[in-house]
This record gives C-alpha cells, structure tokens and sequence, in this order.
C-alpha cells in the first residue's frame, strides 16, 4: 500500500481538551503516529459531559481518534528521564499547557533542542506575548477577544458567541498548518524549530473581514451591510454577509427553528427569483433592476423573499432556488447533519467500534488525499499502549514496568 502523507513521523501528543488534541488528531489522519502522553489520571475529558457512566466521554473519544495513549507522571524523576526519551525518539512535539508548564518541568526549547536537534515543538497557548499572556484562555474567551463575538448577533441584541469552535479546533488546524511547514523546512535545514500558535490569534485571522470593514468604515457607512445607522465601529449584523453578495436566512414552511434557507442575491439572480417569487416586474424596475439600486432596500429585498418562501418546506425552496443556479443552503441541524447520507458518503460523519462503548459517531477527515486516505480508528484506552511503547519501542523490561506502575510514574 502507498504510505500515508506522514507515515514515519512521531508526534509525542502533550495535549489535552480540545485545541491540542483536535490539531494532533490531524496529524495522525494524515498517517503521523500519534503517541498521546497522558498523566496517569488521563486527559480530563474522558471524564467530562460522559453520557455512559465509567466510560471515555464522546468529548474525549471524538478528538483523539488514530492515536496511542501512554501514561506518565513527568514530575517524577524517573518520569522526567522517560520523557526524555520520548522526545529524543520524536519528529513533532505538542503541548497547550499553560505559560510556563513545560519549561517549569524542566523542558525549556534549549533543553529540549539539546535532546533532539531536529524535533518541531508546537506550542498553542490563549494570546501572544503581553498584557493578555497569563489569562486562562477559553473557547468563548478567544472568541470575545480575536473580534468575532462584537460581529456576531444581531444589531439589537448581546453579542453572541458562534457555535463553530473557532478558538479551540479553529486554533488546532493553525497549529496543523505551522507543524507541516516547519517540518518541510527540515528537510532543507536539518533542523527543528518552535511553533507558536495563540487562540486570540487564530480567532483574529478568520475575523479578517471584519477588519477590513473596519478601515472601510473610516470612508463612510458600509452598504453592503443591512444597518441603517453606524458609529465608529463595525456593527452586528445578523445573517448579512456583509460582502459584496447579499444574503440572508429566510423562514420556511412550517417555521420550525431550523426552517431557514440562506439565500445569496447575484447581479444574475435577481431576474428568475423576481419571477419566483412571484414578482416578474422587479426585474426591470428602475428602483429594484440593479444592485446598486437594491443595496438600500436589503431588508424590503429579504422580506419579498421570504413571503415567498415560508409557505414551502425548506427542501422545495432548495431546490426551486437551484434549478434557476441561484446560491443558497438550507440551515441544517446538528440531527439533520448526523443523519445525511451525502456527509456519511463522503466519510464525513463515521461510526467508530469502541471497545467499552461499542460504537459512537464521529466527525470524520475534512483533509481528503488522493495517496494518504483516512480510515478512523478508535480513540485510545487510559495507557492502552504503556507496554507497547514502554517496552516494545523504549526497551524497558517487564519487571521495571510493573515498578513503575506501582511507584506511580506510570
């Protein structure tokens, strides 16, 4: 069979919670072998939101899924010369301790470039150096601070935080993308080097627009956006995209929470969905014929559309919109999505064998490789691999395995 993209790379996985084990669980779908260093309590998710009693949480199993887990207490002694090992025999090391964890072990960058020259050691912290370095850095966290909470909502309402885990999992794939190229970079030098990645950060990247707006909004109002008044600073804007294609969720039939459809207003567009919904003479009308003249009408142009639509189900109107190219896309729910075989056709949402829990569902590969594909495998057991790695790849013996157990360092 033809090797997997990373197939030989070792990744020593010092991560726990989500925005480490989501970037290293990419690693190991791209064919990294995985070793997830765990302290001997385990990453605390296997023990959070658990929907089975004594069982690893859907939190833990479906962001550690292709890896090995070992267990170590690092503040021990012996643990210290282990993990010394571990990281002399490693391509990639990754942690999102916070500041100063690892360094307080022991394992400053100079100590660890002094064990293996050649190793990429990823860091994923809350913010860069500054005022914000120490502050405990959340999912939502990230979100109110990397400008995505103060543009997500509606005008009148709190800012709102996304259900998308930008911060966390959006912060792992920064981190993925940083991993890859420094390893690339070894090829032509040899070496290893830190790679540092901060939730607020990533947050801030795929806010850009939001930021481009802001400069825009110094020459005058932003017209793309359905707002009528506007201060100094880019407002909330509900389901506008605030580019230079409105859109919006309209209601549907028979107005559940989820009976939207969100629908993308082209120059070319505008013609057969006038004839739509029902209202042909828009089409040629001085006040509605052109973009231009449409952009102050945005929410009049919406409140047409979605007369229109909410008297059919939300599958009609897809499928009305598309016969006639116009962009749109039903707003599906988490049950809807779990359930649609395009997604389970593309292995996109997988049903996983676990060995306690018998099966779950999962998320599967987004990264599709022509030469490297994903098969999802479980996620580990609490140490499942100690012996494996421990003895069968460190060449400890049997007898300083069961020492180590019972002294606590494993």
């Amino acid at each position: 069979m033809t090797p997997k993209a990373l197939e030989g790379i070792r990744v020593l996985d010092m991560t726990h919670v989500q925005s480490g084990p989501s970037a290293t669980q990419l690693l190991a779908w791209l064919g990294a072998d995985v070793v997830k260093l765990e302290a001997p309590t385990g990453d605390i998710t296997r023990k959070q939101l658990r929907d089975l009693p004594d069982v690893d949480s859907l939190y833990f199993t479906m962001l550690n899924c292709n890896k090995r887990s070992i267990t170590l207490n690092t503040k021990t002694e012996r643990g210290k010369e282990i993990l010394t090992e571990l990281i002399r025999r490693s391509d990639v090391m990754v942690e999102n301790f916070g500041p100063g964890a690892v360094d307080r072990m022991g394992f400053t960058w100079d100590r660890i470039q002094e064990i293996n020259p050649r190793i990429v050691y990823a860091s994923i912290k809350g913010f860069g150096e500054g005022p914000y370095t120490n502050f405990k850095a959340y999912e939502v966290v990230a979100q109110a601070m990397g400008g995505s909470m103060s543009t997500t909502g509606f005008e009148d309402g709190p800012p709102l935080a996304t259900g998308a885990q930008i911060g966390d999992s959006g912060t792992g794939v920064h981190a993925v993308a940083g991993i890859l190229a420094a390893l690339f970079q070894r090829e032509r030098t040899g070496r290893g080097q830190r790679v540092n990645v901060a939730m607020q950060h990533a947050v801030l990247n795929l806010c850009r627009v939001k930021l481009r707006d802001q400069q825009r909004l110094t020459r005058g109002p932003l017209a793309e956006y359905p707002n009528e008044d506007f201060g100094d600073e880019v407002p909330r804007s509900g389901n506008a995209s605030g580019g230079g294609q409105p859109g919006w969720a309209v209601r549907c039939a028979p107005g559940g929470p989820n009976d939207y459809v969100y629908v993308i207003v082209q120059p070319v567009g505008w013609k057969p969905l006038s004839e739509l919904i029902g209202r042909p003479e828009l089409a040629e009308d001085p006040e509605w014929a052109t973009p231009e003249a449409r952009l102050p009408k945005l929410n009049k142009m919406f409140q047409l559309i979605e007369e229109w639509s909410s008297t059919l189900p939300k599958w009609e109107v897809l499928e009305r919109l598309n016969a006639h190219n116009i962009p749109c896309g039903p707003i599906l729910s988490t049950k809807e999505i779990i359930e649609d075989a395009s997604l389970a056709a593309n292995e996109m949402v997988v049903t996983v064998p676990h060995p306690e829990r018998g099966e779950f569902v999962t998320v599967g590969s987004p990264l599709k490789l022509s030469d490297s594909p994903v098969a999802v495998t479980s996620s580990p057991l609490l140490g499942e691999h100690n012996e494996e790695v421990y003895v069968g790849e460190l060449g400890l013996g049997d007898e300083e395995l069961r020492l180590l157990k019972s002294n606590g360092v494993i």
